[in-house]
């Protein structure tokens, strides 16, 4: 039987304990969250339950809160779900033989453990009586029905080839019409349940932010800026767009915001064509020390348009050279110089850097798409008064949806909006602008401070217990949200260690390690955005070192990576994702 489990923070330590029960007698169960006892509505988890449920995607539900009335009423709102709050065996009984329920609500604030198993327990093997109560169970669902008939009837009927805009459960609409796609996304949400993404760049976001990215914003043009479209209709866009780099400014205290661009390195291009001619060079980071191919990488437009130097870390420490930099910035005097990569785990000492610029003439600009989280949690050090233009993604430690962020001064305003529009992009996506606002209204909460503390926390944990195991971590550690694992040493290429590693469902990046031959990838990127983002603390990861260990030990060993994935589901299944 496969059962679907999902609680509030009242709920939060019954339903592990349930949890690690059902599994234990022989049941598949499916954790729909929470995944701690932070508080949280438990009308999003009753709703998520009853909807999988009443779908047919389960045969049965278990909700918790602590009393149990609020998901019994959140339950109740789902076709299909007959939920019944049940605080003794008789009640869970009756509930099953008389009413034919498919959810079981327990009150944790009322129930013990051991009671709630035995309410479970006997709930579970109890059968539906049917006669006279599939009588009167059937007028409820008659009823239910007719109800929402009458609900259509009220609406005008739509045209040919499209849809009522009333609300559905996620998914719907496209199961009904195509079930082969709908299918690929329920592959993919169980992948990422059933795995371990140490990928440093992803991250699970908020309901909200999926919400917004597919929200009715989606068809409509906007050409241009605030005030200034090229299209009709768009007082409400512009409302949008306001609110999304009013945030933005409280988050990261820039004088000016542009929330338009696709994507980070969409970002980078507009800001180079903002204060760039082709040919005038730039000084950044080896991409092979932890720097991004956006900033000047051979087979980046970024290498073609533009003289591109670089900079890298010092051999003994890995940490930034500054001596390096300030040395080729004097002697080459770049137009631009860029902070900031995609692989480099440390502290950036963005003042320093700005000296450097000013001692050259040179402007400074930031890629902060690994740090955004962090800058704008206080984590980190923040680039804003120091760079003349800083890019960034939303969609990595900023916990938003796939899109670009360009933050800059005043006087550079006018110059980076007419290079996002018209010179680069045609008209904005509104409904991913929408969804940015909304994770910079995340970000502006102190629960989002507290995440990304928890971030930092686990990398660092993870990386001593790597070094626990003898692997060298470049630089030492880590005093951000990721690391990197040299597995030279133990004769591994990066490329093979993500291989075997994704095989037993573990997802990291094969990456490069300073100063080794070129084209190489001596090590692995790490990163634990994602599993914090699943509830995962500190104790957790040395269990994943322990099976990233195996698994490297093993190497193409199929039956034994075979066996670490299944303890890997395991360690996954008692945490959430979508």
């Amino acid at each position: 039987m496969k059962i679907a489990l999902g609680s509030d923070h009242a709920g939060f330590k019954l339903k592990q304990g349930l949890a690690k029960h059902l599994r234990d007698c022989g049941y598949e169960i499916e954790d729909f969250g929470t995944f701690s006892t932070e508080s949280v509505d438990y009308s999003d988890y009753g709703l998520r339950v009853a909807v999988a449920v009443g779908e047919g995607d389960f045969e049965a539900g278990i909700l918790i809160c602590r009393t149990g009335i609020g998901m019994s009423i959140a339950a109740n709102k789902v076709k299909r779900v007959k939920a019944a709050l049940c605080r003794d065996r008789e009640s869970a009984r009756l509930s099953r033989q008389h009413n034919d329920s498919n959810v079981l609500v327990l009150s944790a604030g009322f129930t013990s453990e051991s009671d709630a198993r035995e309410i479970v327990d006997l709930w579970l093997v109890t059968p539906f009586e049917g006669g006279r109560h599939s009588r009167r169970v059937g007028k409820i669902s008659q009823f239910e029905e007719d109800e929402l008939e009458r609900l259509r009837e009220r609406h005008e009927k739509p045209a040919a080839g499209t849809t009522p805009a009333s609300r559905r459960p996620e998914g719907a609409a496209v199961r009904e019409i195509d079930p082969d796609l709908f299918g690929l996304m329920q592959l993919e949400r169980k992948r990422l349940r059933e795995s371990l993404v140490l990928v440093a760049s992803e991250s699970i976001v908020e309901p909200g932010v999926l919400e917004a990215t597919g929200n009715i914003f989606s068809p409509k043009y906007a050409e241009g800026y605030p005030g200034e479209r090229l299209y009709p209709g768009c007082e409400v866009m512009d409302a949008v767009e306001l609110l999304a780099i009013e945030r933005a400014k409280q988050v990261f205290g820039s004088d000016h915001v542009n929330v338009q661009p696709y994507s980070g390195t969409q970002a980078n291009m507009a800001a180079y064509f903002a204060v760039l001619k082709p040919g005038e060079t730039i000084l950044s980071m080896k991409t092979e020390h932890g720097g991004h191919p956006s900033h000047g990488g051979r087979s980046n437009f970024s290498g073609m348009f533009y003289k591109s130097l670089r900079y890298g870390v010092e051999e003994k420490t890995e940490l930034l050279d500054y001596d390096e930099i300030a040395e080729i910035a004097e002697k080459e005097r770049p137009r631009l110089i860029i902070a900031g990569g995609s692989a480099y785990s440390r502290l950036i000492d963005f003042a320093r850097l700005r000296a450097i610029a000013d001692s050259c003439g040179a402007l400074l600009m930031v890629d902060m798409a690994h740090l955004s989280g962090l800058v704008a949690a206080g984590i980190h050090p923040s680039p804003v008064p120091f760079a003349d233009v800083m890019t960034s993604t939303t969609h990595k430690t900023l916990k938003g949806p796939r899109g670009g962020l360009i933050l800059c001064k005043r006087e550079l305003a006018d110059a980076i909006d007419e290079a996002v529009f018209p010179v680069m992009q045609g008209g904005p996506l509104m409904h991913v602008i929408s969804a940015k606002a909304f994770c910079f209204k995340l970000a502006l909460q102190e629960e989002f401070r507290e995440f990304q503390l928890q971030v930092v926390r686990n990398a660092k944990a993870l990386a001593s217990e790597m070094q626990r195991l003898g692997y060298r971590i470049v630089s030492g550690g880590t005093d951000t949200h990721l690391l990197v694992v040299d597995l030279r040493s133990r004769g591994i290429d990066g490329s093979d260690a993500w291989q075997w590693l994704e095989e037993a469902g573990i997802l990291v990046n094969k990456c490069a390690v300073p100063f080794d031959k070129e084209g190489s990838f001596g090590g692995i990127r790490v990163g634990p955005l994602s599993l914090t983002s699943r509830g995962m603390k500190e104790e957790h990861m040395g269990e994943i070192a322990e099976l990233m260990d195996t698994v490297l030990k093993k190497g193409p060993n199929r039956s034994a990576l075979s066996r670490i994935r299944s303890a890997v589901k395991e360690l996954c299944s008692g945490f959430g994702g979508y």
